[in-house]
């Protein structure tokens, strides 16, 4: 067997071992039975969702919990989002532009002046409740976890057509990403909190400046979270999986190609540096085992064949395995793991592109500057 042969598998079976500590597992909100939950304000910040908003505004209608209002903030669509809204008995909110400006935080600061809730639940406009008690679960969560700070859920990826598994490898690096998935757990600081669900109480809220703080930035998620760790307030990042689910990107590769690069390279920065290296091992050693067997098949070496291709089949179950944790993706999408990774490195390296060297993303017909 080539040295360079021993190499790649010694870097692949390292990545492996590297992807267990990286991703020991995805915790979902635990609750016990209350009786007492107070009203709660439910904002959906949303710009030209017409198409994807309907399954929440569904969803929100068929709980069982009914001590909520629903605010939306309709951010200059040019759609009949408001409309659907309204035919769902939402309340309608326009954006006022003149404090921060148009974008989702300043949706989000101008819904929350106007809740009348003691706590606000925060909704990307594409997520929905996947069953009748899941609003009233992730408020029984929130109150567990003694009703302070943030807690945050990763809803669950529904994929549909098959370019959405594209989306595979960045689904997990996202959750890996904010620090608290290790097999260390909380011992890392969190990135900040997860932006499509978040919960808080109203005072907490305020007294972090809120939305309203953090206007301006990309990753309004993470650096949310920031804000209220900077007051030493909890921040909870859990997974979504049986209680919210989202479909990432409908509208066509295109749109799924903009959205992962408007909040990847931004987003990276905030990864501890250690579970930045193993990420790195881990995305490294996808090419280097996908390289050893190329390698054996053409030297026909019998003995790193095997050890290959069983290396590379543990590391497809591996990938799937911490994929599905993440969204419903196709088994068999794993089996082509080396493309999935090709993809995700090439959109990084265009993220880093845009934000480095021409200091915009695109997103929704607006050019923002980073």
């Amino acid at each position: 067997m080539a040295t360079s042969d021993v190499i790649s598998l010694i870097i692949g079976f390292l990545a492996v071992v590297t992807g267990i500590l990286m991703f020991w597992s995805l915790p979902k909100p635990q609750f016990r039975e209350h009786a007492d939950l107070p009203f709660v304000s439910v904002i959906i910040p949303a710009r030209n969702e017409s198409t994807r908003i309907t399954p929440l505004l569904q969803s929100l209608a068929e709980q069982k919990y009914r001590s909520f209002e629903v605010l939306l903030v309709d951010d200059d669509s040019s759609d009949n989002t408001s409309a659907i809204a309204e035919s769902f008995g939402a309340r309608v909110l326009q954006n006022d532009p003149e404090e921060l400006g148009h974008g989702k935080s300043a949706a989000c600061w101008y819904g929350a002046k106007q809740a009348k809730g003691e706590w606000l639940l925060f909704l990307d406009a594409d997520t929905y409740f996947t069953n009748v008690e899941g609003i009233r679960n992730l408020l029984l969560s929130y109150q567990r976890r003694g009703a302070k700070g943030i807690v945050s859920l990763q809803p669950f990826h529904t994929v549909r057509r098959l370019y959405e598994n594209l989306s595979a490898v960045f689904n997990v690096i996202v959750i890996v990403g904010m620090n608290v998935f290790t097999v260390w757990g909380y011992r890392f600081k969190t990135a900040g909190s997860f932006g499509p669900c978040i919960i808080c109480n109203k005072n907490d809220y305020f007294s972090t400046g809120g939305h309203k703080k953090i206007h301006g930035a990309i990753m309004d998620d993470l650096e949310l979270g920031q804000a209220f760790l900077d007051k030493n307030l909890p921040v909870y990042c859990l997974g979504g999986k049986d209680l919210i689910s989202f479909r990432m990107y409908p509208n066509g590769i295109g749109e799924l190609i903009e959205g992962w690069c408007k909040s990847f390279a931004v987003g990276s920065k905030s990864t501890h540096p250690f579970v930045m290296l193993l990420t790195v091992i881990w995305i490294a050693g996808s090419f280097s085992i996908a390289v050893a067997l190329i390698s054996s098949i053409v030297s026909m070496d019998a003995v790193a064949m095997i050890l290959s291709g069983l290396l590379y089949v543990v590391f497809a179950a591996q990938t799937a395995l911490f994929a599905r944790r993440c969204g419903n993706f196709s088994w068999w999408i794993f089996l082509f793991f080396p493309l999935l990774f090709l993809f995700f490195t090439g959109i990084h390296l265009y993220s880093l592109f845009r934000v480095n060297v021409l200091h915009n993303v695109k997103w929704k017909g607006r050019k923002i500057d980073v």
